[in-house]
C-alpha cells in the first residue's frame, strides 16, 4: 500500500470544483500528492449525481447504483494510504440483473460462465459459439481500451496516432450493436450485449464497438452494490479528504475561474468571495467549465460554437418512489431489472436523433431494498426507475412542465403490466427528475445525463483533455473528459489527472524540519 503524503503546512493549494465522484477522487489524489485541497460544491452533501435524497424514510440514490470495477476504488484508497474495504462494504450481486422482453421471454445476467452459456443456449442455441467469440472480443477490447488507453493521458495528438492501427484492427469504427449483431443472430441477445452504452450516455447503434469491453468488466469483476448506496462511497471519500487536511465547502457555487498571468489562479464564488490556488481542477461538466466558468477568456478549441456542434448524451427521466407493505410482494423482482419496450433501433433514434418523446419506453428498475433494508421503512421498498429520453437541445424539445406527469403515468402503467402488479395502491413517496432537473441541479448542458456522448470522434484525444487545452494550471475530471462517464470512468479521470499534476511544492521550512 502506498503512503499518502498529506498536506504539509504552507503546501501548494488546489481547488476542486464539484464534489461529484470524479471531483472527490481528484481531491483524494491531490491530497496524496501533498496539496492542501478545497472542494467546492453547490449541493448540501458530497457525491454529485452519486448523492441521495431521503424522503418519508426512503433513501433515494440519485445516480449510479452499481460498482463494476472495485479495484479502481481500492487503488484510489491505497494511493491515500487507506483500505477501501475497511470503509465500504460491497455486496456482490447474483444475478447481476434480469432483462424482460414484451413477449414474456427473459435473460438473467450472471457471473458464472456455465450459467451464462446455459442462458444463451436457452434463448438461442445456435448463437452459443458466437457468444463465446463476443466474450473473447470483449476481453481484447478491455485490455486495450480500459487497462491501456483508459488509464493514461490522451491529450497529445501523437498518443492518438500511435494507437490508430490497433483501433483499425479492432474495428473501432463499427458500433457496439453492429459488433454484437455480427456474432449473434437472436435480436434479444443483440440487445443484451449492446445496451450497456446507454448507461454512459451513448447510442448503441453509433458508439464504438470498444464498449463491448463492458461485458468483460461484468464477467471479470462482477456487479456490486455498496451498502448504504453510492452515497456511502461519496461520504467515505469526503472523510478521506478531511483526514488529509482538506476542506469541503458545500452549498457554495463557483461563478468563474480566475486567471493571473495566463494561468488559472483560483476561483470566484457567487457572492464575490475569491479563493486562490496553485492548481484548479474542474469536475463541473466540461461544457459548463468552458462556456460559463471561462466565459471571459479567449478559447481556441472549446469555443461556444464548437460545443454547440458537439453531440451530447441523451437525457434521463427518473422516477424515485417508495412503497409500503410490499417487502413480501413481487418476489420474482430482484435488485436490478431491465424492462424492454417493443422497439429498440427506432426508439433509440427517437431519443438521440429525432429528439422525440416516444409513447413507448424501456426501463431500468432499481430495487435496492431487497439487498439493503436501510433504504426503506420496515415492510416497504424503495425504487428508482430510469427511462432514457431526449436531451433539451433538440429543435422540437419536450415541454417537461406539461409532459412530466403524463410520462410518469405511462411508466406506472408499464410497471404494473410488466413487473410490479398492483403498484398504484402501494406508492407512498414520489420524486421525479427530468432533463430540466439535471440542467438545474447539476448544471449539465442541455440536461444531458452523461455529458458529451462517447462516439469515437468524441472519445480519447477528441474529448476535452484532462489537462486543459485552454488554460495552464487548469485540469478537468469527471464524465466530460477522458476516459469518460460511469463510475469506473470518472474515478479513472482522477487517476489520469494525478499523472499530469506535479507533486505539491514543499515549503523550505518544512524541508528543514524534516531534515532535522
Amino acid at each position: 500500500m502506498s503512503e499518502s503524503k498529506g498536506a504539509s503546512p504552507g503546501a501548494s493549494r488546489a481547488i476542486v470544483i464539484g464534489a461529484g465522484l470524479g471531483g472527490l477522487a481528484s481531491a483524494m489524489r491531490l491530497g496524496a500528492k501533498g496539496y492542501a485541497v478545497t472542494v467546492i460544491d453547490r449541493l448540501d452533501r458530497p457525491g454529485g449525481r452519486g448523492s441521495s435524497i431521503t424522503q418519508g424514510g426512503h433513501r433515494f440514490d440519485l445516480g449510479p447504483t452499481i460498482v463494476t470495477v472495485p479495484q479502481g476504488l481500492r487503488d484510489l484508497w491505497a494511493a491515500c494510504g487507506r483500505d477501501f474495504d475497511r470503509d465500504i462494504t460491497l455486496r456482490p450481486m447474483d444475478p447481476f440483473y434480469e432483462i424482460r422482453w414484451q413477449d414474456g421471454s427473459t435473460f438473467t445476467m450472471r457471473g458464472d460462465d456455465a450459467a451464462m452459456e446455459a442462458e444463451v443456449a436457452r434463448l438461442s442455441p445456435g448463437d452459443l459459439e458466437g457468444y463465446r467469440k463476443f466474450l473473447r472480443d470483449a476481453e481484447t477490447r478491455y485490455w486495450f481500451g480500459y487497462e491501456d488507453l483508459g488509464r493514461r493521458p490522451m491529450h497529445k495528438l501523437w498518443d492518438l496516432v500511435k494507437v490508430l492501427p490497433k483501433f483499425a484492427w479492432l474495428r473501432a469504427d463499427r458500433s457496439v450493436h453492429a459488433h454484437a449483431a455480427g456474432r449473434m443472430r437472436d435480436p434479444r441477445l443483440r440487445f443484451a450485449f449492446s445496451f450497456h452504452p446507454l448507461f454512459i450516455g451513448g447510442d448503441p447503434f453509433r458508439v464504438t464497438s470498444m464498449y463491448a469491453l463492458v461485458s468483460h468488466l461484468e464477467r471479470a469483476f462482477g456487479v456490486h452494490y455498496a451498502m448504504g448506496g453510492v452515497q456511502a462511497i461519496a461520504q467515505a471519500m469526503a472523510q478521506v479528504i478531511r483526514d488529509q487536511g482538506g476542506v469541503l465547502k458545500m452549498g457554495a457555487e463557483v461563478d468563474e475561474i480566475t486567471v493571473d498571468r495566463g494561468r488559472a489562479s483560483g476561483v470566484t464564488l457567487k457572492g464575490g468571495e475569491r479563493l486562490d490556488a496553485d492548481v484548479v481542477v474542474s469536475n463541473a461538466d466540461a461544457g459548463h467549465t468552458y462556456t460559463r466558468l471561462l466565459r471571459h477568456q479567449t478559447r481556441r478549441r472549446w469555443t461556444d460554437a464548437r460545443l454547440k456542434r458537439t453531440r451530447w448524451s441523451m437525457g434521463l427521466y427518473v422516477w424515485y418512489f417508495g412503497t409500503h407493505g410490499t417487502r413480501d410482494m413481487w418476489r420474482d423482482v430482484g435488485h436490478h431489472s431491465i424492462v424492454v419496450g417493443p422497439r429498440y433501433r427506432e426508439h433509440i433514434k427517437d431519443i438521440f436523433i429525432r429528439g422525440k418523446l416516444a409513447d413507448d419506453m424501456s426501463l431500468y428498475v432499481h430495487r435496492p431494498s431487497v439487498t439493503d433494508p436501510s433504504v426503506a421503512p420496515t415492510g416497504g421498498d424503495t425504487f428508482y426507475v430510469l427511462s432514457p429520453v431526449p436531451h433539451l437541445g433538440h429543435d422540437n424539445g419536450v415541454d417537461w412542465a406539461a409532459q412530466a406527469e403524463p410520462y410518469r403515468q405511462k411508466m406506472l402503467t408499464m410497471l404494473e403490466e410488466r413487473l410490479l402488479p398492483g403498484l398504484s395502491a402501494h406508492v407512498s413517496e414520489s420524486l421525479v427528475f427530468t432533463p430540466e432537473t439535471f440542467r438545474d441541479r447539476y448544471l449539465s448542458p442541455l440536461g444531458a445525463g452523461f455529458s458529451i456522448e462517447p462516439r469515437i470522434l468524441q472519445s480519447a484525444w477528441f474529448r476535452p483533455h484532462n489537462v486543459s487545452e485552454e488554460l495552464p494550471g487548469l485540469y478537468l475530471a469527471g464524465a466530460g473528459t477522458h476516459p469518460g462517464a460511469g463510475v469506473p470512468g470518472v474515478i479513472g479521470t482522477a487517476e489520469v489527472l494525478a499523472r499530469l499534476v506535479p507533486d505539491a511544492a514543499v515549503p523550505r521550512a518544512h524541508l528543514r524540519m524534516a531534515a532535522e
